[in-house]
């Protein structure tokens, strides 16, 4: 049996240094930008990649050509502009999209929706055209909406398996591994706090009570951490002063979380990341819980586990929110011609 605490495969440190494993194919869709260029700096850095394909909509080959001086095997390939989005994306077997229009100062991840509906929906339809097999991992925001987008437009195409499409929620365990070790004098990477629910506001979740190693904190204390977890985004936008997002804890998470799917893939054992993916965990269709991965995705949906009281009101507060996001999502793609 699993434990629900094992620390996620990463630390990049370990991902970096590990050298016996298969060489795979990745390509990042919105390469150009805040997250993208630091996402596709780290994804080079690791020997678990073996063809880095860079894509966006411009600036791509500077990017690609700057990476690719760097001294490790990863081969470097840049595609820019629509007419070769096929190109970049033939062959891969993981696929991460970090693209979309970032967060601005009182900006909510709602305002986002037209824009990058638009644009996740186009790129998962080319996915599913050139690489239907491949893992794709769902960086662009609002995800909660994101991810019913990317699965409805694989159903159109008849090739959607829920096993491969995910949500990529790992900033929100990220910052509250660190919060958490901040406020209790640990070592961060030696924290691990599961995080479920979705990927907004009040729809993240952070599991204090799962903990490991096994933390408390008064009830003041407690609402405060979540607050902040749940708002760290909006910190890091206030803090930037219209200069942008999260983009560099951001472009850490999707390098973490790649790597813990390509570990996976070449056959590593015990490799657990939250993400927020097709679920029958609570009534709604989409949500974020302790996953199991394996050589084809998904292998087992580790659930929510025991939640205090205080964790169960907080699930209920946001099945509603939940609930409306998934329907914006499937209703934009219903709507399309």
């Amino acid at each position: 049996m699993f434990s629900r605490a094992v620390r996620p495969t990463i630390s990049l440190t370990r991902s970096l240094s590990t050298s016996s494993q298969k060489h795979a194919k990745v390509a990042v869709l919105g390469a150009s930008g805040g997250i993208g260029q630091p996402l596709s700096l780290l994804l080079k850095n690791s020997p678990l990649v073996s063809q880095l394909s860079l894509y966006d909509i411009a600036h791509t080959p500077g990017v690609a050509a700057d990476l690719s001086h760097i001294e490790t095997r990863a081969q470097v390939s840049g595609y820019m502009g629509p007419d070769q989005l096929d190109a970049a994306l033939q062959g891969c077997e993981v696929v991460v999209i970090p693209a979309g229009v970032p967060r601005k100062p009182g900006m909510t991840r709602d305002d986002l929706f037209n824009t990058n509906a638009t644009i996740v929906a186009t790129l998962a339809d080319a996915c599913a055209r050139n690489c239907p097999e491949a893992m794709i991992c769902i960086i662009a925001n609002p995800v909660n909406s994101t991810i019913p987008i990317t699965a409805e437009v694989m159903k159109k195409h008849g090739l959607y398996n829920p096993n491969r499409v995910f949500g990529v929620t790992t900033l929100d365990i990220v910052r509250a591994n660190t919060f958490v070790a901040e406020l209790k004098g640990l070592d961060p990477a030696r924290v691990s706090v599961p995080v479920i629910g979705g990927h907004a506001g009040k729809t993240i979740i952070p599991l204090i009570s799962q903990c490991t190693p096994k933390v408390d904190f008064p009830a003041d204390q407690l609402s405060a951490l979540t607050l902040r977890i749940q708002d760290a985004g909006t910190e890091v936008v206030k803090a930037k002063a219209g200069a942008g997002s999260a983009t560099l804890s951001m472009a850490y998470a999707g390098a973490r979380f790649t790597f813990s799917v390509l570990d996976a893939m070449n056959g590593k054992e015990g490799v657990v990341e939250c993400a927020f993916v097709r679920s029958e965990e609570t009534e709604c269709k989409y949500f974020s819980t302790p996953l199991l991965l394996g050589k084809n995705g998904i292998e087992k949906n580790l659930g929510l586990g025991k939640l205090s009281p205080f964790e169960e009101k907080l699930v209920a507060d946001a099945i509603d929110e939940l609930k409306g996001s998934i329907k914006k999502g499937e209703d934009f793609v219903a709507k399309m011609k």
